[in-house]
């Protein structure tokens, strides 16, 4: 019977799955493929074991391995190394390509960001974040001025009225205190 569903009718359904239930593991590759329709990704090289297990066909034992591996230092590159890393064949978990990002992170790097408190920060600093143009660093410091101390990202995001993808960008060179 839920096969015939409209596709739409089908995302609102597996949407609400994953609203009310964070730990909803997907039933199948097609719900796999409507999960990152609907934006669900998971960063394999920083995923749990709850992450893990969302996937369908993946046991409790080979997501606390694929985790211990990562702890481990071992950097997933690609669905066939996490098909490598458990003996499996890459074909069983091609489904599973959709939702899998595989980042890379380097903890030795030296060009990390530091992050600024954009409550203590002055115009100067702020405009040496990347994003941040002369214009933005003056309105944020008006504003903090004129309305007190930025609570968090979200109320830094709401006061200056900027763009999700804006703040996707700018949230890992602030930090509030």
């Amino acid at each position: 019977m839920n096969k015939w569903l409209p596709l739409n009718l089908k995302l609102q359904k597996l949407r609400a799955k994953l609203l009310n239930d964070p730990y909803y593991r997907l039933q199948s590759g097609e719900e796999v493929q409507m999960a990152a329709e609907l934006g669900l990704g998971i960063d394999a090289n920083q995923a749990t074991v709850d992450d893990w297990l969302r996937l369908p066909g993946l046991s409790i034992h080979q997501g606390r391995s694929l985790v211990e591996l990562s702890r481990a230092g071992l950097v997933f590159y690609c669905i066939e190394d996490v098909a490598a890393a458990l003996g499996l064949p890459v074909q069983r978990l091609e489904p599973l390509k959709p939702l899998l990002n595989f980042n890379y992170y380097d903890n030795n790097s030296l060009d990390k960001p530091q992050p600024i408190n954009p409550n203590t920060a002055s115009v100067e600093s702020l405009s040496k974040i990347p994003f941040i143009d002369l214009s933005l660093a003056q309105t944020v410091v008006e504003n903090r001025l004129a309305a007190g101390p930025y609570r968090n990202l979200a109320d830094f995001q709401q006061r200056l009225k900027l763009p999700g993808d804006a703040i996707a960008q700018l949230m890992y060179y602030l930090r509030f205190l």
